[in-house]
């Protein structure tokens, strides 16, 4: 009995302890990972050089596989959706819509697809770790620091200097604010070379909502011009 009390010890012992870092990516993602639809509501802040050029709000809805539709309430209606092939762009004001292939949009909220896929960080980031400068809104909150994929490979292409990968000076940084005990996503920002960042703050999360396929496919009204393309400056993420 000793001997085999004394092996237990040793094998726990001999376990790697589980970071706090990697404890809240693992509540993040146990969270919404059951959930097939999510639905939120948003703020979402540009800034360019510390000086917020625009804040909107609305409702953010989610459904996997890969289908996102934000529709945004103020301070204009206007939709972002993405249906799984395409991202669409549509501005009632405008009698326009913007269509681009949804592999290759750059747009902002683009990590946030995570949310309508297997729910899986590491799909997003090649790497997570806790945030230096950024500080949480709340001292139960937790700041991490994801490091996109591809943008370590992008920054080469464009001969970028070897930076701090937190500072601003990167060609992507992307933190995600989580309330530790919880999971929950409170605040996703993300940042630019140039001083440009956006940043969407979550409420009121809803998982599993009574929603109808057809929110997540777009069909274009009556006189409303298709545009392929990129997606309208000021909409979309600056190409990195």
């Amino acid at each position: 009995m000793l001997r085999l009390i004394a092996s237990l010890l040793l094998f726990s012992f001999s376990q790697p302890s589980i970071t706090v870092t990697q404890s809240v990516v693992i509540r993040l993602e146990a969270r919404y990972r059951s959930a097939r639809t999510l639905q939120a509501t948003f703020l979402e802040r540009y800034t360019e050089n510390g000086r917020v050029v625009r804040t909107e709000a609305g409702i953010a809805y989610f459904r996997r596989p890969g289908k996102m539709r934000w529709e945004y309430q103020s301070p204009e209606k206007n939709l972002f959706l993405v249906d799984g092939k395409s991202a669409w762009f549509y501005v009632p004001a405008d009698h326009t819509v913007t269509r681009v292939p949804a592999r290759q949009s750059t747009d902002w909220r683009t990590p946030l697809a995570l949310l309508a896929g297997e729910m899986k960080v590491s799909r997003v980031c090649t790497r997570i770790e806790p945030a230096i400068d950024e500080k949480p809104e709340s001292p139960d909150h937790v700041v991490l620091f994801c490091k996109v994929r591809g943008a370590a490979s992008d920054a080469r292409k464009q001969g970028s200097q070897d930076v701090s990968p937190q500072s601003g000076d990167s060609s992507e940084a992307v933190f995600f604010e989580i309330v530790e005990d919880s999971g929950e996503l409170v605040r996703v920002l993300v940042r630019e070379a140039g001083g440009v960042a956006v940043e969407f703050h979550f409420t009121n999360w809803k998982l599993d909502p009574p929603i109808d396929d057809s929110l997540f496919h777009f069909r274009a009204p009556s006189g409303v011009a298709i545009v392929n393309g990129e997606l309208p400056a000021g909409n979309s993420g600056v190409n990195p």
